[in-house]
């Protein structure tokens, strides 16, 4: 089963640094493998340093996320659904960064990279229990990334929302 535009949430139990209580919306996912975008990862660097001509569409505070390790020179953004430009995800459309600017396509979040798994890794993952597949939302790509991996975690029905609540380091507890 696919879980192409549904949002992958890591679990407690996935300690690696990159992927340290992440949210990936899934781009793609099928026999090929995944590739999703991490929406919970802001840079340092601006959409006016490296792509001036989108500044003035991207997301306040107008900075470039970390969309995964994979290929960190390519950029990829999102936008809501518009006009004329075919949805990857339900109410959401990848925007071609080399063109110039269109009106009417609204904010725009810019990734360097994304993340990417090879055809079945994903499944292993989700059976060792390394990630949560939730619902998205369209308005997620655009949401502060601040805390966004609790607050995606609180609107969780059942158990998973306490989840959003687990210490970093329950040694601590």
């Amino acid at each position: 089963m696919s879980n192409r535009g549904r949002l992958l949430v890591a679990s407690p139990l996935l300690v690696e640094p990159t992927f340290y209580r992440t949210v990936i919306l899934l781009l793609e996912d099928n026999d090929e493998g995944a590739f999703g975008i991490i929406l919970n990862r802001a840079s340092n660097e601006t959409v006016a340093e490296h792509l001036p001509e989108w500044a003035d569409l991207a997301v306040e505070p107008g900075l470039i996320h970390v969309g995964g390790p994979v290929e960190p020179a390519v950029g990829l953004a999102l936008a809501p659904s518009h006009p004329g430009v075919e949805p990857v995800v339900p109410g959401l459309s990848l925007v071609d960064l080399e063109q110039e600017p269109v009106s009417g396509i609204g904010s725009i979040r810019v990734y360097s990279g994304y993340s990417g798994w090879a055809p079945g890794q994903l499944d292993e993952e989700l059976e060792e229990g390394a990630w949560y597949v939730v619902p998205a939302a369209p308005d997620d790509p655009f949401d502060d990334p601040n805390g966004q991996w609790a607050r995606i975690l609180k609107r969780q029905p059942g158990k998973l929302a306490m989840v959003a609540s687990f210490p970093d380091d329950p040694a601590l507890n």
